[in-house]
């Protein structure tokens, strides 16, 4: 996997590693210039250094590229990624009640912390996801910008596993 990975010209690669941190393909071009890699590990944590050394302003609009949560109506206008992640964790198929309340939250969210609420869905139900979200919309600026990154890390994880087993 790693050699294909490694004669991967500039496009093909930008279109394979582009969305692992949500509309940030400045990741992937950065990370097209450290080529050749070693192994799948050393490639996903050279991605990994480069986001973490992004300053915050780059992070920051990483996390205003996430999605809001449960927003019916952006359901099918999300990256393929963002839409697969949410489908999975059922909130395309919300009750009324269920997306009035993502509704509210993320607006509350957005006005306390000035980017969306960011959670990796995977694995989790829409009950644990709205329950999560209502605890941390309580935290403060410092605490959830951190959680957000962390947050951010785990999806880039998780998408970058996914090619992993192809």
């Amino acid at each position: 996997m790693i050699n294909k990975i490694n004669n991967l010209s500039k496009a093909e690669f930008a279109q394979m590693f582009g969305n692992i941190f949500e509309n940030a393909s400045w990741i992937a071009k950065k990370l097209y210039e450290k080529k050749p890699f070693k192994s799948f590990e050393d490639l996903y944590k050279q991605m990994l250094s480069i986001f973490e050394t992004a300053n915050k302003q780059n992070k920051l609009k990483i996390l205003n590229s996430h999605p809001d949560l449960a927003d019916k109506t952006r359901i099918g206008l999300l990256t393929e990624d963002s839409n697969k992640e949410q489908n999975n964790a059922g909130l395309d198929r919300c009750s009324e009640k269920e997306f009035e309340e993502f509704k509210k939250l993320n607006i509350k969210y957005k006005k306390k912390f000035g980017f969306p609420f960011i959670c990796a869905v995977k694995g989790k139900s829409k009950t644990e996801i709205l329950n999560n979200f209502k605890e941390r919309v309580k935290c403060d600026i410092i605490g959830e910008f951190n959680q957000a990154i962390k947050q951010v890390k785990k999806i880039a994880t998780l998408r970058i596993n996914e090619i992993n087993k192809k």
